[in-house]
């Protein structure tokens, strides 16, 4: 690979893994526009860890906390917020994984293509501006009365937004799209939605990448360690400049930005592979 493709690949992962405007359609993008060659497995793997790395150290205190929690409430030292919430992650994550495992071959194969991405964009985002647009109307002027934030997420939220992260695997959808708009719809805050959703990709990126690596020991192909620990760290530093702007946005501007993005994103989809 040319260092301008590493750049440019892995500034788009790491700038659209964690907005709602799904990261797959995006890379799908690359090659109506240039001719360069398949970035390969290896690459593949770079740039998500790098999103992992990202998250991680954004939330590196909250996650030593939850960690400790949770580890206190297995031991028998009580169910503190924190570790409701781990244990919230963990149920959350399962669907997902059941799911991954199960429809792996058809995800990746009928339904990987830029004309089935398009509509998922469409779809999914008018779902995300319809959450949006229904928690303003709701709780306007006092996010406050908003019933719940991630500490305090019930049984039922949980399990939607898990089941809901599920449908993150259908490409052009968003995992974190998907997953805000599952938890705005269940009375969910805003920012706690986005920060939910954000805490739930450790754990999925974590099981792709490992699924991703086991692939990777059968190719026998060379790697390019500096190459791809240049990826790494351009993904990681963008991911995280991303989340940290989107949190200190979301209040403000909340999602139909976004909204107005996929729908636009989705159509020339449409277009190009109609």
């Amino acid at each position: 690979m040319q260092w301008i493709e590493i750049i440019v690949l892995a500034l788009i992962q790491g700038l659209t893994e964690f907005l709602p405007v799904s990261s797959s359609a995006h890379l799908l993008l690359v090659p109506l526009f240039t001719d360069w060659p398949d970035q390969g497995l290896a690459f593949d793997i770079a740039v998500h860890f790098g999103s992992l790395l990202a998250v991680i150290f954004y939330f590196r205190d909250d996650l030593i906390k939850l960690a400790r929690a949770w580890l206190g409430s297995i031991i028998g030292a009580g169910m503190s917020r924190e570790a409701r919430l781990g244990w919230a992650i963990i149920w959350a994550t399962i669907p997902v994984g059941i799911v991954g495992l199960l429809a792996k071959d058809i995800i990746e194969t009928s339904m990987r293509t830029g004309y089935f991405m398009g509509y998922s964009l469409i779809v999914f985002g008018l779902l995300l501006g319809y959450a949006d647009w229904r928690y303003q109307r709701k709780f306007a002027g006092n996010p406050a009365r908003a019933n719940s934030d991630e500490y305090h997420l019930s049984k039922t939220q949980i399990v939607v937004i898990g089941l809901a992260q599920a449908l993150a695997l259908i490409p052009g959808t968003s995992r974190s799209g998907i997953t805000i708009t599952a938890a705005l719809l269940m009375g969910v805050n805003r920012e706690a939605s986005a920060r939910f959703s954000f805490l739930l990709s450790i754990p999925v990126i974590v099981l792709a990448t490992m699924l991703q690596s086991v692939e990777l020991v059968s190719e026998p192909l060379p790697v390019g360690w500096g190459k791809l620990l240049a990826a790494t760290a351009i993904s990681a530093v963008s991911a995280y400049l991303c989340i940290r702007v989107f949190l200190a946005l979301i209040r403000r501007i909340g999602m139909q930005p976004f909204v107005l993005y996929r729908l636009l994103l989705g159509a020339y989809l449409l277009y190009c592979f109609y």
